[in-house]
């Protein structure tokens, strides 16, 4: 097979750890701790009461707009309160919903329940919004808005790439789920009226490709096999690396006629439209130095991070945990927060693992430039962002970063690039420059 890429980026360590660890179904919580807001956009709006029973599948909360999608029950069980706790993405105060599991599940499900390809175009998009499909690789937008583009389309990319250290969520499910991923895919071409279909896979994933290649062969589809190398599984470098177009700066993906998809989200698709299920559940990678044995779980969405870290056995020498992988995760310090739609892997690493020397002046060394996956010039940024010339950095194109880390992983000063630049632009949009 032809092996596809793109210019730029890094190879760090990939430390797959679970890669050998089959997917396990992980116990029901008894209790969730659900934020409003997981998914891109506005968050939904409660239609629950404190006190009230709800049933496995029930939706507690109503998509508010267009970019918006509903929150389901993932138990049966009552309503205990309504409370503040800090997301882990916005470092904010956010609404969550805790639900006390009463009962083993009894299913409100999706109406109406019939094989996949028996739905129609529209009743897929619908199907999408009502299962409150996000993408699941971490960025969460919603599924049904990218089922909806404003322009032609003619390619749909199964992301499959996986390009973060250490999580194999998205390997094991490729492995162990190819068919549900596969007639995921054919209900999204569906859709989009589409034929042309990639599911595109780093070649570190022999097996995967394996798996996926022997049912897609089935249906016409593309398995294109990429070069192992961060970030891969970027929506822009997947797109170059197998259609070799370049999506504008500022642009969309369908502005080159292009959709893209995570595995995962391909698979709820399938389970949505087939069995009626809406998004109350997803698959995570529990790993890191800092756990006795990586895991690759099915959970219910909003189980406490604190149960998946003592069943997967937490060292005493765990540093820092990370909701998602160390190169574009975000490091919490509660535990006791839910997983989330876009919650892909829980990374806990030691001490020796995360150890980063001072920072020091930058040398003009030119490693950042050249490992930067958007052709930026991440030294210039950071020079304008010590001089707080925020209307500066948004003209050399700040807001094209996609804050992969690479820069920052190159950089023999230590220097923190991406803090930097996700401050600068939350004031470049201030300034009203974006």
């Amino acid at each position: 097979m032809q092996v596809w890429t793109f210019k730029g980026g890094v190879h760090p360590p990939t430390k797959k750890l679970g890669k050998d660890s089959p997917i396990k179904k992980f116990e029901l919580p008894q209790r969730v701790f659900l934020f409003l807001g997981q998914n891109l956009g506005k968050p939904p709006k409660p239609i629950i009461e404190v006190g009230q029973e709800v049933k496995t599948g029930q939706m507690i909360a109503q998509a508010d707009g267009f970019v918006s999608v509903p929150l389901h029950s993932p138990v049966t069980g009552k309503v205990l309160e309504i409370v503040k706790k800090k997301h882990p993405v916005t470092s904010r105060p956010a609404d969550v919903i805790v639900i006390e599991r009463s009962d083993e599940d009894v299913w409100e499900k999706l109406e109406p329940v019939k094989p996949y390809d028996q739905f129609t175009k529209e009743e897929i998009v619908k199907r999408a919004l009502e299962a409150g499909l996000v993408g699941m690789g971490g960025a969460t937008f919603p599924t049904h808005v990218k089922l909806s583009p404003t322009k032609k389309v003619d390619t749909l990319i199964i992301n499959g790439a996986e390009c973060e250290p250490y999580l194999t969520i998205d390997d094991r499910m490729m492995q162990e789920y190819p068919e549900e991923i596969v007639k995921g895919a054919l209900a999204f071409s569906k859709a989009l009226e589409v034929d042309n279909i990639y599911i595109g896979i780093e070649e570190n994933k022999p097996k995967a490709i394996k798996s996926i290649k022997e049912v897609a062969s089935k249906y016409n589809i593309h398995v294109a096999k990429l070069r192992t190398k961060y970030p891969q599984g970027s929506e822009k470098h997947l797109i170059y690396a197998i259609t070799h177009r370049k999506v504008p700066a500022g642009g969309l993906p369908m502005d080159v006629g292009v959709v893209v998809q995570n595995v995962s989200t391909a698979r709820a698709m399938y389970r949505a439209l087939e069995y009626g299920e809406p998004l109350i559940e997803r698959g995570v990678s529990v790993t890191g130095e800092g756990v006795e044995k990586p895991q690759n779980l099915i959970v219910r969405i909003g189980t406490p991070i604190s149960k998946l870290l003592e069943f997967a056995g937490l060292k005493e020498e765990a540093y820092r945990l990370i909701l998602g992988g160390p190169m574009m995760g975000i490091a919490i310090d509660d535990a006791e927060i839910g997983i989330m739609k876009g919650t892909s892997g829980v990374t806990v690493l030691t001490s020796d693992i995360v150890k980063k020397g001072t920072e020091m002046n930058c040398i003009k060394c030119g490693r950042c430039v050249n490992a930067c996956p958007m052709n930026l010039e991440p030294y210039l940024l950071y020079k304008l962002f010590k001089k707080k010339k925020f209307n500066d950095m948004a003209e050399h194109h700040l807001m094209d970063c996609i804050e992969c880390g690479s820069c920052a992983y190159v950089c023999p000063a230590n220097i923190d690039h991406v803090k930097a630049f996700k401050t600068s632009k939350t004031v470049v949009r201030a300034l009203g420059r974006r």
